[in-house]
């Protein structure tokens, strides 16, 4: 059976929901980032500050010196989360096989329900009047037999319409488009692809062999040269429903220094770990993101060998997944760590394992850390290397 999937795509998220909030911010050039930060960069980007050569990443300063009628707004991640959970409901009406990607983007797979509610573009069509009328957010989406196709064809789309990409012609669609819609490419590969071997389209890449492809891409060609091809066999995946402890920070300033680096890191470990231990959980997995002052962002994840909810037993594993993100020489500028698959604690005492002495005054210690904390807040009493 041929899959039926839907990519909805609200351009600039947040700027469509204020924009229903504030209607004086209509037809406007708007830019979402911090006015009050020296180092803030545009988070994102109206249609009409884009023609005005704003660009999504670009420096507040020279965004407004670009554009000097650019309204820039402050974000609002309460009101995004809100209008995102009402997105995400309407996708859940059509099909239990949906996925949140990021605020605005939602993909979700039809297939099997052509009897309940027809052809896949028809439907997308009511999705999308249905997402003006009841949150006044325009959208376009796209339709096509795997992710990819269906994620660039929502991107390329005229506002408020949707493509649909007929089964089998996927590398057709894909070869006359920029090189630089393909997944993995990355900014600096498709600066040497575009500028050095003029490769400019997506037909041009899909011509190379796989030998060639190596050269660029090394044991990613073979993935590369399916994308190219159009091909994608990512599953729409179900929204996850167990919970994950999550942690972030922006540095101040962008930073190098590993020591000041672990300090945050130790930081975040301290207070994931002890809403760990609130709630009496344990994580399976744990992971990183790094974002570098050039907004490449890298992660990394793992699984826990001995899954544990005191400090001492994940930092660990966290530094070694730091050094492991962290390898270029570029300044940091955001961190954030998760744990994941959580499960309860068990009230059964191991039968063999004995835990050290020392492992029992490190248990004692945080104990009380946790106590003082609870009676005087969270920065009353910090590991000296934490900030």
């Amino acid at each position: 059976m041929p899959h039926h999937i839907i990519h909805i795509h609200i351009p600039a998220f947040s700027i469509a929901i204020m924009r229903v909030v504030q209607p004086k911010l209509r037809g406007r050039p708007v830019a979402v980032a911090s006015p009050r930060s020296t180092r803030a960069l545009i988070l994102s980007v109206s249609p009409e500050a884009e023609r005005e050569g704003v660009r999504k990443g670009m420096p507040l300063v020279k965004a407004v010196a670009r554009c000097p009628d650019l309204t820039v707004i402050n974000p609002d991640p309460g009101l995004v989360a809100r209008a995102n959970r009402e997105l995400c409901r309407i996708a859940a009406w059509y099909t239990p096989i949906w996925e949140p990607f990021r605020p605005g983007h939602v993909y979700l797979d039809l297939t099997g329900t052509g009897r309940l509610w027809g052809e896949a573009k028809d439907t997308a069509l009511r999705m999308r009047r249905e997402i003006k009328d009841r949150l006044c957010l325009p959208g376009t989406a796209g339709v096509a037999a795997n992710k990819m196709i269906a994620g660039i064809a929502s991107r390329i789309v005229s506002p408020e319409t949707v493509m649909d990409v007929p089964h089998g012609r996927e590398s057709t669609f894909m070869a006359p488009l920029p090189v630089g819609v393909v997944p993995g490419i990355g900014r600096f590969r498709c600066h040497l692809l575009l500028e050095e071997l003029n490769i400019t389209r997506v037909g041009h890449l899909a011509a190379l062999d796989l030998p060639s492809l190596a050269i660029l891409f090394g044991r990613h060609a073979p993935v590369i040269h399916q994308r190219a091809l159009g091909i994608d066999p990512t599953p729409v995946y179900p929204s996850p429903k167990k919970p994950i402890i999550s942690e972030e920070r922006t540095l101040s300033e962008d930073e190098n220094d590993d020591h000041k680096l672990l300090c945050v890191l130790l930081t975040l470990v301290e207070r994931s770990a002890r809403r760990l231990r609130q709630k009496g959980l344990f994580p399976r997995k744990a992971g990183i993101l790094i974002r570098y002052a050039d907004q490449v962002e890298v992660r990394r994840q793992c699984c826990l060998d001995h899954p544990g909810s005191w400090d001492f037993e994940l930092y660990g594993p966290m530094k070694e997944l730091f050094f492991k993100a962290c390898a270029r020489r570029v300044r940091i500028r955001y961190i954030r760590i998760w744990f994941r698959d959580l499960f309860l604690q068990s009230r059964q005492l191991s039968l063999f394992d004995s835990p050290s002495h020392g492992h029992e005054k490190r248990v004692r210690l945080i104990q009380a850390l946790d106590h003082i904390r609870e009676r005087h807040g969270h920065k009353a009493i910090r590991y000296a290397g934490a900030t």
